[in-house]
C-alpha cells in the first residue's frame, strides 16, 4: 500500500512511518513545510500528488497553553485542518486515520472511559480536537479516529520542548537524585511504537470508526515516575507533590484513563501492559550492548 503520514517527522509520526515501511509499504512523510492543513486547496494539491491508499494524520496544535491563548489557530489546525483532510481523502477514495486525545473528557467519571462515553473537554485544545473528530467522522465514512494518552517515544516532541515524561524524569533523577510528582492525576502511558503497531494493524481492515488506543492499564504520574526509576535501575527518590506545587495555567482532566473497549471487542487490540512497553523503551539497544561488550 501507499501510505502518507502527515506530521511524519514528529514523535508519533516517525514511528508510524517506520512501522509501515517495515511492513513493506511505500511511505511518504509530510511535514508542516509540505502541507498547510488549514488551506483546503493546499491539502487537495498535496495529497492528490501522492496516490495514497491511507493517510495518517498525526499533525496537531497540541501545546495546551498556546491553544488557550490562540483558539482561532487551534481550531484552524485541529478542527478545520482535520475537516480538510477528511474532504480530500473522501474525494480521492483514501482511508483517513486521525489521531485524537484523552483530553476530550473532563475526568469526572473516575474510571476508564470507553468510546460510548460522552465527551466534555475542559480546555480549547480538547474542544478543538473533539471538533476535529466529529468533522472527520461525518465527512469521510472510511475513517479511523484513535484517541490516545500520555505518549512517549524515541523521537522528540516539539510541543514538550523535545522531552517526553520518561526522559524528563530520567534527566531530573540523575541531576537531582529526587523528584516530586503528583499522585492525583491518572493516565494510560502509551508507547509511540505500540501505537504505531496498532495503527498498522487496524488500517489493514475495514472496521472503520472511533477507537481508544492506549497502553493497557493506568497509573498516577507518581506511580509512573517510580516505575521509570525501578526499570532504569536509577537510584532516585520519588516524593508525592501536592497539586498546588505545580498549578496549571489551563484546566486539564485529573483522570483521563482510556479503555480500549472497541479494539478488544473486535479482537484487534495489540497493546501491551504499559509497564511492559516502558521496559522495552528503557532497555539498552542491541547496538549499544555490542559496543560496551
Amino acid at each position: 500500500m501507499r501510505i502518507v503520514v502527515v506530521g511524519g517527522n514528529g514523535q508519533l509520526g516517525s514511528d508510524i512511518a517506520s512501522a509501515y515501511a517495515d511492513r513493506g509499504d511505500a511511505v511518504v512523510s509530510l511535514t508542516h513545510a509540505d502541507i498547510e492543513l488549514s488551506n483546503l486547496d493546499a491539502v487537495r494539491c498535496c495529497l492528490g500528488a501522492t496516490s495514497a491508499d491511507v493517510v495518517v494524520n498525526t499533525a496537531a496544535m497540541h501545546h495546551v497553553e498556546k491553544c488557550e491563548e490562540q483558539p482561532e489557530k487551534a481550531f484552524a489546525v485541529n478542527a478545520i485542518g482535520a475537516r480538510n483532510l477528511a474532504l480530500v481523502t473522501r474525494e480521492l477514495a483514501m482511508v483517513l486515520v486521525h489521531i485524537s486525545t484523552d483530553y476530550v473528557f473532563d475526568g469526572a467519571k473516575g474510571k476508564p472511559y470507553h468510546e460510548g462515553d460522552v465527551p466534555l473537554p475542559l480546555n480549547v485544545y480538547g474542544n478543538s480536537k473533539l471538533a476535529g473528530e466529529y468533522l472527520v467522522r461525518t465527512v469521510n465514512p472510511r475513517h479511523f479516529v484513535l484517541r490516545t494518552s500520555a505518549l512517549y517515544g524515541k523521537h522528540p516532541c516539539r510541543a514538550k520542548g523535545g522531552q517526553n515524561f520518561v526522559d524528563l524524569m530520567l534527566r531530573l533523577g540523575r541531576e537531582r537524585g529526587k523528584v516530586r510528582v503528583v499522585d492525583t492525576e491518572f493516565v494510560s502511558p502509551t508507547s509511540t511504537t505500540d501505537l504505531a503497531r496498532q495503527i498498522v494493524a487496524l488500517s489493514g481492515c475495514d472496521a472503520f470508526g472511533l477507537y481508544h488506543a492506549t497502553g493497557e492499564g493506568s497509573c498516577s504520574w507518581y506511580e509512573y515516575a517510580k516505575e521509570i526509576y525501578s526499570l532504569a535501575n536509577l537510584n532516585a527518590k520519588v516524593e508525592v507533590a501536592s497539586s498546588s506545587e505545580f498549578p496549571a495555567k489551563v484546566a486539564r482532566p485529573s483522570y483521563s484513563v482510556l479503555e480500549n473497549r472497541a479494539l478488544n471487542q473486535l479482537g484487534l487490540n495489540t497493546f501491551r501492559p504499559w509497564q511492559e512497553a516502558l521496559a522495552a523503551y528503557l532497555a539498552p539497544s542491541p547496538a549499544l550492548c555490542e559496543t560496551n561488550a
